[in-house]
């Protein structure tokens, strides 16, 4: 190389990429990669605003500036979906989920020869990071870390632990994995622990599932003005700023349907945000997240009815989906290949696809555009701050 070469772009897993395919970690567009090999930063790279960065794995883009962040979030979805030949008529500016708005994260403890480390893992490792500051959580979750630290510390021996943290309505939601609570001194300290930080719910999963040992009083999660109990571990949108986005553009895009097939539904995210004039049935195969959706339903009085059926093995057929006006999805990482298949096959107007992987839904919307639908509209949303984990919403028509 005797020429400096330019960065013209964010490569999928973070790091910066020239027109001629050439690779430069640490690199963003506008930066340039000279013969030496040292890197010149152009205007759009920025100090990261957290000391755990290119350590902690939770973060790949913090040198980048918020323009660069919203452009990687676009052409992470509009890349995927032209290489399986979708192009949008339509696309939106990305949503991107501001500094400290995460509500949920699994951190990982471990015994670190004396006190216990407590953070995310490093990037491509099993390493922990101790946590010393995160830019990225809500502050009542960050709160909650040193003191856990310290109750951590206390314990004699080896062990390592998950450490699911969730903001409810009623507070912090503290759910501890693989760490074995045994006698009369150490379940107190867990429940003073519980009572001193305020937390709204405390649950142990030794191996034999989730158990509650601390919640004053039932939790719950506000969906579109709906109070729906939390089972540990359900699913959530990590921001709420980024659901407020996805649901905003799904309720948009079926304004006048008169019915929605709201499919893997989970709690009721989408089905509670489009329930009004319209009526939706919520299809869950987790059945703690079917009967927390169903029992909110009944008692909002909002027209949804929750369905307890697992659309990998058993999709909604074509003549069930010719029923709906509309169907909105938000199926797993993987995908929804069986459920999307039938979806083909129906005469169903508008699909609204909502996707946390652009990869599975570039795939799916494929199936979608050889049955006929066209790609309207496309939202990208960046609620995984400075990650190269992107999410989007997407509207099908025919």
């Amino acid at each position: 190389m005797t020429e400096p070469v330019f960065i013209t772009r964010i490569a999928a897993r973070g790091d910066g990429q020239a027109a001629d395919g050439r690779h430069a970690p640490g690199a963003v567009p506008g930066d340039v990669l000279l013969a030496d090999g040292r890197l010149e930063h152009g205007p759009h790279h920025v100090a990261p605003p957290c000391r755990h960065f290119c350590r902690c794995g939770s973060c790949q883009l913090q040198h980048c500036d918020d323009t660069i962040l919203a452009q990687f979030v676009s052409d992470r979805v509009i890349y995927a979906g032209q290489a399986h030949g979708i192009v949008s008529e339509k696309i939106r500016s990305p949503h991107l989920s501001p500094p400290r708005s995460r509500r949920r994260a699994t951190l990982h403890a471990v015994n670190g020869g004396g006190r216990a480390l407590l953070g995310f893992r490093e990037g491509g490792a099993h390493r922990i990071v101790d946590m010393a500051q995160c830019e990225i959580l809500v502050p009542e979750l960050f709160a909650v870390i040193p003191p856990l630290r310290k109750l951590l510390s206390r314990r004699k021996g080896k062990f390592t632990a998950d450490v699911e943290l969730t903001l409810l309505e009623q507070g912090v939601d503290l759910g501890l994995r693989r760490l074995t609570v045994e006698g009369l001194e150490q379940t107190e300290a867990m429940l003073d622990f519980a009572r001193d930080q305020g937390l709204a719910r405390l649950t142990l999963d030794q191996g034999y599932g989730p158990e509650a040992l601390w919640e004053p009083e039932p939790v719950s999660i506000d969906l579109s003005g709906v109070s729906v109990s939390f089972p540990s571990g359900a699913f959530l949108q990590a921001t709420a700023d980024g659901e407020a986005a996805l649901a905003s553009a799904a309720r948009e895009w079926l304004a006048g349907s008169a019915t929605v097939a709201d499919l893997f539904s989970g709690l009721g995210t989408f089905a509670f945000a489009l329930a009004g004039d319209t009526k939706v049935l919520a299809v869950e195969a987790a059945r703690d997240a079917h009967l927390a959706c169903k029992a909110a339903a009944n008692r909002s009085g909002r027209p949804v009815h929750a369905m307890h059926r697992d659309l990998f093995r058993n999709p909604l057929l074509q003549e069930e989906l010719n029923r709906f006006s509309a169907v909105l999805l938000d199926p797993p990482r993987a995908g929804a290949r069986e459920q999307v298949g039938r979806l083909a096959q129906s005469n169903v107007p508008k699909i609204v696809y909502i996707s946390c992987n652009p990869s599975s839904w570039a795939r799916d919307a494929q199936i979608l555009s050889a049955a006929g639908y066209r790609l309207a509209e496309l939202r990208p949303v960046g609620q995984f701050r400075w990650s190269t984990h992107v999410e989007l919403a997407s509207l099908f028509v025919r």
